[in-house]
């Protein structure tokens, strides 16, 4: 019995830890040392206190998973783990490209790139295929799609 305490001890501070140090070796012993809780349960205990320990740990495991999903999300470790910044613009539309000239730097066939109002802008052709090096012109934009029509 001592045994099978030890390792429910262990195997939740294991757990824990797993919060805490990289790589998932922490987390799998400590799986590890419930899951052979369990089985010297079975073993030595019989069914009924084998499914009480099952039952425990089962009970266990889901309480820690919650508990963790609550409160580190917002605590101070989480913020080592999780970038709070922005990576880029939220608003992708260019609204100030309509009607604007250009020349396309790739053959449009009908997608490519394409230099207006002095950016490197990727575009989609009104038509099949525009070649490199003509002059284009911003008819609309939805949304990050760019239209342009050849002039």
């Amino acid at each position: 019995m001592t045994l099978i305490i030890t390792l429910l001890v262990l195997g939740a501070i294991l757990m824990f830890l797993e919060t805490f140090l990289p790589g998932m070796v922490t987390g799998m012993a400590g799986l590890l040392c419930l899951a052979t809780a369990v089985i010297i349960g079975y073993k030595e205990l019989g069914y009924r206190d084998g499914n009480v320990i099952l039952g425990g740990v089962l009970v266990g495991l889901m309480i820690g998973g919650l508990c963790w999903l609550k409160f580190f999300p917002e605590s101070r470790m989480a913020r080592l783990f999780a970038s709070r910044g922005a990576a880029g613009e939220a608003s992708v539309s260019k609204p100030d490209l309509l009607h604007r000239t250009g020349v396309a730097i790739t053959q449009l066939r009908p997608s490519g790139a394409a230099f207006i109002n002095g950016q490197r802008v990727d575009v989609i052709s009104e038509s099949a295929l525009i070649d490199r090096g003509a002059s284009l012109k911003v008819v609309a934009v939805e949304g990050m799609r760019v239209i342009v029509r050849e002039v």
